[in-house]
This record gives C-alpha cells, sequence and structure tokens, in this order.
C-alpha cells in the first residue's frame, strides 16, 4: 500500500464516482480502479460496495477512510517537517 494509493481510495470515497475521482487525481478511470483493486487485494478488505450504477463505501471502507485520511496528514506534516529543517527553520 503506498500514499498513492490512499490518495486515490480518498479521492474516490470523496466522490463516489469513478469519473469525477479520476478527474481530479488526474489519472484514468481504469487506472484508478486498477489502483482500487491492488489496495483492496492487498489489505484483504473490500472497501467499496460496486452495482452496475452505484458505488457506496462498505463499513470496512468507513473506518478505512478515517485512518486513510489521518495518514495523509501525517505524511503532509513530514514533509513540512522536513522542508523546515531543511531551511534551518524547524520547531519540534
Amino acid at each position: 500500500m503506498t500514499l498513492r494509493h490512499l490518495r486515490s481510495f480518498v479521492a474516490l470515497a470523496d466522490d463516489l464516482n469513478f469519473g469525477r475521482a479520476s478527474k481530479a487525481l488526474r489519472i484514468s478511470q481504469p487506472s484508478l480502479s486498477r489502483q482500487i483493486q491492488r489496495l483492496e487485494r492487498a489489505i484483504g478488505v473490500q472497501l467499496f460496495d460496486r452495482s452496475r450504477h452505484r458505488i457506496d463505501l462498505t463499513a470496512e471502507g468507513h473506518v478505512f477512510l478515517t485512518h486513510a485520511r489521518h495518514l495523509l496528514a501525517v505524511a503532509l506534516e513530514v514533509t513540512a517537517a522536513a522542508r523546515r529543517l531543511k531551511h534551518g527553520k524547524f520547531k519540534p
């Protein structure tokens, strides 16, 4: 699982639409679908209920979304801290 997978998951969870999410991520719809499938296989949990006309989060997907958002926020914080340190402005 990578940060890219988490970003893709969050984008799809926010939109619940592959077309809009793929557009927001600037990737093709099939690529987004493959990323979500790989993520689900990697963690062994189905995150979305898919039907022909609708997509929704599963109960596991709702829980995963909370933690995915947290992980992405931490990744941003770590990146910002590293940049501050590089410029001599690090404050713990």
